[in-house]
């Protein structure tokens, strides 16, 4: 029956039950903005080709060096790169020494630091996403498992 729903209908609804069968593997219930985050930054990277060559040590200090909603906009990238990596891809991680939660803390400070910079409208989202790392690295292991 799964194979069948993945066939049919669009890509959202297809990530969207992706990250829901991740969330049930996990044992995770994230709530209806994170997770809809969580399936637009999926469909966003899915072609990320350049996500394992990235520094994201120096993205995040170059970011803190920006001011206002540039600051916000690079943290939110850097947050949400090391996100895919400590889900996804724990293996580049491993490969560059320094482990998954090397990755998940930078996410965390990102997002942290976004949400302080961010629009005023965007805060609660930045600091929601800041909150959550981990519920989210473990969703996303669970559908890298599958």
């Amino acid at each position: 029956m799964v194979a069948a729903r993945f066939e049919q209908g669009s890509a959202l609804a297809l990530w969207q039950g992706l990250v829901a069968e991740g969330e049930d593997s996990a044992g995770v219930r994230l709530s209806e903005t994170t997770e809809s985050y969580l399936v637009f930054l999926l469909m966003q990277h899915l072609r990320d080709g350049a996500l394992a060559g990235r520094a994201l040590a120096l993205e995040w200090l170059s970011a803190l060096e920006r001011v206002g909603t540039l600051r916000a906009e690079q943290l939110r990238e850097v947050g949400d790169r090391s996100l895919l990596i400590a889900g996804l891809y724990p293996g580049l991680a491993e490969r560059r020494r320094v482990g998954r939660e090397y990755y998940v803390r930078i996410g965390e400070l990102a997002y942290d630091g976004a949400a302080d910079s961010a629009r005023r409208s965007e805060r609660p989202l930045f600091a929601e996403l800041a909150a959550t790392v981990r519920p989210l690295v473990r969703v996303l292991a669970a559908l890298r498992k599958r």
